[in-house]
């Protein structure tokens, strides 16, 4: 079985129903461990605050939603990759080497991160993130 790095954009579609989540939820039966970084835990309580203004989903439904992640990363099935001095290091490389794509920060970071770790498969619902991911000859399992 293979492991895969979930950026924020795939992750959210295993926690909250939207297009493309049973697609994210098969292909999550498919890896192990499904590996992300303190970056993400960040991210995910964001986008389910942003749900909750944007009436998206209800207060309840955010806590159940941050819950079970923190329950998949303390059951071990969702690991935390560490932030370190080369996972930055890589991101700021990735910016300058990568002119011809609009590579956010953050999204750099995931990359950084990943490379780091020696995670190669980038499990990922954002194109430009996906056009990075190529161009750096990682695989790339698309959600959009």
């Amino acid at each position: 079985m293979q492991s895969a790095y979930f950026d924020t954009s795939a992750l959210a579609k295993w926690y909250v129903n939207e297009s493309r989540s049973e697609d994210v939820e098969e292909y999550v039966r498919s890896v192990y461990p499904v590996y992300v970084s303190l970056l993400t835990k960040i991210e995910m309580r964001s986008l389910a605050a942003r749900r909750v203004r944007e009436g998206h989903i209800d207060l309840l439904t955010q806590g159940k939603v941050l819950a079970t992640f923190e329950g998949d990363i303390a059951g071990g099935h969702v690991v935390l990759l560490p932030h370190t001095i080369e996972s930055f290091l890589v991101a700021e490389s990735l910016l300058g080497s990568l002119p011809e794509i609009p590579l956010r920060t953050l999204d750099a970071m995931h990359l950084g991160i990943m490379q780091a770790a020696g995670v190669t498969t980038l499990a990922t619902a954002d194109r430009v993130m996906a056009q990075a991911a190529e161009a750096l000859g990682m695989e790339c399992e698309t959600f959009f």
